[in-house]
């Protein structure tokens, strides 16, 4: 798989990255030796970007890539994630379902120290806030990531669903390689909120997670019983009666667009989100879906597909929100 830069700091990333919080969390027990076949799998093929976060499992997740890729670190680009806060054992912090957001800087500076212990290395390639803190100025934040950048613990930083004025001001106290947030033909909203533009003009990365809609636009999700009783899925607001079935009639004219250029709706839809520059993080924990995830790379879309996919799922297609309401609150400060 081609190598690319993301962002100006830098840091070069595989076209596609390899999403890893579904083998710890959100979507059913996961398979450690499963994963770990995955994981090294994707670096057989190329892949070098693997994305994780404290709050997969939590903590888990970043032990699993700490195992993955022992005695391998020059070869893999890690990402983290960090800024929640945690109960005194270990929990996500909670209040009224929705999680508790800290940017404050001294447990910044603790939460990148336990990424770095549990990924097993001295520093971390990419570290993104995962949500914005709106109690704490982000020169503040911001700033204390520069600090741990100096320090030689941190390459680069970024944010994740981020507001537009967030991000710019952000940048003005750190140049920021990588903004995440979800981007896929369900869910486009970065194009209209200036987000996507501010990126551009910024000339920061762009990187997509959920580009296949939470597996709807796999295509084989159709029934909520195909899912294991603890996924997150079986709560999504979009994975809800009316919601699903009208999401499912969007996937089915995606998968016409599919069959006529002879690929999977996944590959379309992962090589949609490569056309706007993204780099796409797809998830999957096991080896069997990864050959057809990563096959996406090297799909060029004519215009008349992206003409059609643009028609078949426009801006605000999808019904219903992404996250529960209290989820939703974590958005876009």
């Amino acid at each position: 798989m081609r190598q690319i830069p993301l962002g100006t700091q830098g840091l070069v990333v595989s076209a596609q990255g390899l999403g890893c919080m579904g083998m710890s969390a959100a979507y059913g027990s996961g398979d450690e030796q499963e994963s770990l076949r995955t994981l090294a799998q994707a670096l057989d093929h190329g892949v070098t970007f693997f994305d994780t976060a404290e709050v997969y499992g939590p903590f888990t997740n970043e032990e699993l890539l700490g195992t993955a890729f022992a005695g391998k670190r020059d070869a893999v680009v890690l990402a983290t994630k960090v800024g929640f806060q945690y109960t005194s054992n270990g929990d996500l912090a909670m209040v009224d379902g929705k999680p508790i957001v800290t940017g404050k800087p001294s447990e910044i500076r603790v939460a990148v120290e336990g990424s770095l212990r549990r990924l097993r290395t001295d520093f971390v390639d990419l570290v993104y806030l995962h949500r914005i803190d709106p109690l704490t100025p982000i020169e503040e934040t911001i700033g204390e990531l520069a600090t741990l950048v100096r320090d030689g613990k941190v390459r680069t930083i970024g944010v994740s669903e981020a507001s537009a004025i967030t991000i710019r001001k952000a940048h003005a106290i750190h140049p920021l390689t990588a903004v995440q947030s979800e981007f896929s033909l369900f869910e486009r909203e970065v194009e209209r909120d200036e987000v996507l533009k501010t990126i551009r003009e910024l000339r920061i990365g762009f990187v997509a997670y959920s580009p296949l809609g939470r597996g709807l636009l796999s295509g084989a999700l159709t029934d909520l019983n195909q899912l294991a009783p603890d996924d997150f899925r079986r709560f999504d607001p979009r994975f809800q009666g009316g919601n699903l079935q009208a999401n499912l009639r969007l996937v089915e004219r995606i998968k016409e667009i599919a069959v006529a250029r002879n690929v999977t709706p996944s590959q379309l839809a992962i090589a949609w989100t490569m056309n706007v520059g993204a780099v796409p993080i797809p998830g999957t924990k096991r080896s069997k879906y990864l050959a057809e995830n990563i096959a996406a790379a090297d799909l060029i879309l004519r215009p008349d597909e992206l003409a059609a996919l643009n028609e078949a799922a426009p801006i605000g297609a999808a019904t219903g929100d992404r996250y529960s309401p209290a989820m939703m609150e974590t958005l876009g400060h």
